[in-house]
């Protein structure tokens, strides 16, 4: 049997369509996550005492401020991008010129609104 296989990914050059498509997947399963890590809080805020302390430990460890970075940045992108799509959705913007400026101006955005909340974070 030589029947052709279809094509998959690693025929296509990536594009920052398909790229950005992807990563909005991603993002909102890690979204999902924390979704969850934040109705843990919330639990352990009701409970009190060594549940809420070690959260918080957990929280505000290092490894749990990077994860919260990421989190944010998952968080401005998949809004982003969202945005984006809505546009899509309203007709606007399907010129090639176009699709590839809003995926540029998507990282960026997604960069810009990550710096803004920690940076607000951060002083307050």
């Amino acid at each position: 049997m030589s029947r052709p296989i279809s094509p998959h990914l690693t025929w296509y050059k990536p594009q920052i369509t398909s790229v950005l498509s992807i990563m909005h997947r991603f993002t909102g399963i890690a979204l999902a996550a924390g979704a969850l890590a934040l109705a843990w809080w919330v639990v352990a805020v009701a409970i009190g005492g060594e549940v809420f302390t070690g959260t918080t430990a957990v929280y505000t460890s290092v490894i749990g401020q990077i994860v919260l970075a990421l989190w944010t940045l998952a968080l401005a992108f998949h809004m982003s991008n969202g945005i984006r799509h809505l546009c899509w959705d309203a007709g606007w913007g399907f010129q090639m010129r176009q699709v590839r400026s809003s995926g540029w101006l998507t990282l960026a955005m997604t960069v810009i609104l990550t710096a803004l909340v920690w940076v607000f974070v951060l002083l307050v």
